[in-house]
């Protein structure tokens, strides 16, 4: 592939995907400034410490879900590969090999599991939502049958350091945003982006879109494995369902931060702002005394909003 025309290719894409974020983060900043003046504690370190492992999970499985949406696909798999993602930790971190076998066994399911369903979907030309569907039956029915019932073992040390009262989950946060800036600078980040905008046009500037498409899946897979890892940590325990919110959740995090159902539309930065709105939403709502239904309602209200107005703001732009 030509590292010039798909710089290029990149460019003009990010250009348009910009557009739109300034207003996404006056929007997050607005939520952010009532929700420390609900709580004042979130600027004490401990209480930013909470509210950044709350925000985590929805924030990997967000970049999970963007990460195909970019593409120009999705995934109905995320929450299952959490809780299988839980499930494994929680039953090999026992093992002779402690934490480092956990964590390698968790990497390698979402992975392996991922690239299987973006395989099936990119060489057998079915469709994304159905495969991932029914491979959501699929990882959810094997979950269950590793860890029929939440158990299973999380040494304390672990679940001290990732959710103690320390903010590792935000530096993690951080590492894991300064990591795909620097996968975006090699030819496969550029692919997935190119890929998802214009197919055509990347594989006539040389991107094997086949092999990103599958690669994007694996990714994926990667993101939403280790939100379970992290989901275990916090609660000391696999949960072999604790995933199920997750998946419209990441879908809705996405679509909140600007990024299109049908690709080329968004950013990873947009879509992990679209995470931390959904978050700080929640809890702001929790605040101000929000019933559990009331709080529904108004979540997709605000997402219907925020799909609509840009939408809205177009058309009235074109007709002007």
């Amino acid at each position: 592939m030509s590292t010039i025309s798909s710089s290029r290719l990149y460019g003009s894409i990010q250009l348009r995907r910009n557009r739109g974020l300034a207003g996404l983060y006056l929007v997050v900043a607005g939520f952010l400034i009532l929700y420390a003046l609900l709580f004042p504690g979130i600027l004490t370190i401990g209480g930013f410490s909470k509210f950044t492992q709350n925000w985590f999970p929805l924030a990997l499985v967000t970049m999970a879900q963007a990460l195909l949406m970019l593409n120009g696909g999705i995934t109905l798999a995320i929450g299952p590969l959490v809780s299988l993602g839980a499930v494994i930790a929680a039953t090999t971190m026992q093992g002779a090999l402690g934490v480092p076998a956990g964590i390698l066994a968790v990497a390698l399911a979402g992975l392996s599991i991922g690239a299987v369903i973006g395989a099936i979907v990119t060489y057998l030309r079915l469709p994304a939502i159905i495969v991932t569907l029914a491979g959501s039956f699929i990882i959810s029915g094997v979950a269950l049958i590793l860890l029929p019932r939440p158990g299973g073992f999380i040494p304390d040390w672990l679940s001290t350091v990732l959710a103690g009262h320390t903010p590792v989950a935000f530096l993690l946060l951080v590492a894991i945003l300064m990591l795909w800036k620097v996968f975006l600078a090699t030819p496969l980040g550029l692919g997935i982006y190119a890929a998802g905008d214009n197919p055509l046009g990347a594989f006539r500037s040389g991107v094997p879109v086949e092999r990103v498409k599958v690669a994007a899946f694996a990714l994926s897979g990667l993101l939403a494995a280790l939100t379970g890892l992290f989901v275990a940590a916090q609660t000391g325990s696999g949960d072999p369902v604790i995933g199920t919110p997750f998946t419209l959740n990441s879908i809705a995090a996405a679509v909140l931060g600007g990024v299109g159902f049908l690709g080329g539309k968004g950013t990873m930065r947009g879509a992990i702002c679209g995470s931390l709105l959904l978050s700080v939403m929640i809890n702001v709502m929790f605040f101000l005394g929000f019933p559990p239904v009331a709080q529904y309602v108004a979540q997709g209200l605000i997402i219907v909003g925020a799909v609509a107005v840009p939408e809205l703001l177009g058309v009235w732009r074109a007709r002007r």
